[in-house]
């Protein structure tokens, strides 16, 4: 059956719409502060419509017209949510022009400022994948806290290398 269009939707749900991983989401969610999904017991998120709209406008700034996650961030600084959320619809305002440091070297990013996959955002897709086999929301969430702590550690790790 489908969902009323302002129903609530889960994370699930929202990456098959926008067709982008589970996980890209959650680092989406780390990186801008407008996602703001509500989170229910055990951590699940449900995204408003307007949450989606976001994702939408973010989705295209960076995979469609090439923005990386800072470039996105000072639109939205700039810009503001509303803006975002439109951006990707036929007939909106155009986004603003990328800056050099929007449209830099994507290959001089810092690997988790980048919108494409790194080996460890390929590796939580997998355990994701996976976890479907297992059927319990216990292990996901254990599966889950694992591969946050990776990611945790991953930055630590970029943080003390950029210091060197």
């Amino acid at each position: 059956m489908e969902k009323a269009p302002d129903a609530f939707r889960t994370i699930s749900e929202v990456a098959d719409e926008i067709d982008v991983p589970q996980h890209v989401l959650r680092f989406w969610e780390s990186r801008f502060s407008h996602i703001r999904p509500m989170k229910r017991g055990g951590g699940r998120r449900y995204y408003r419509p307007d949450d989606v709209d976001l994702l939408r406008g973010i989705r295209h700034l960076l995979y469609g017209e090439g923005y990386t996650i800072r470039g996105v961030q000072r639109i939205l600084r700039e810009h503001g949510g509303a803006f975002v959320q439109n951006v990707w619809r036929a007939g909106s305002e155009p986004p603003p022009p990328p800056l050099e440091e929007d449209a830099g070297d994507v290959a001089a990013e810092p690997a988790e400022e980048r919108a494409e996959p790194t080996l460890l955002s390929e590796l939580g897709e997998k355990v994701r994948s996976a976890e479907d086999g297992i059927g319990s929301s216990e292990h996901r969430q254990k599966l889950e806290m694992a591969l946050d702590e990776l990611l945790a550690c991953r930055r630590i790790i970029d943080g003390v290398l950029q210091q060197d």
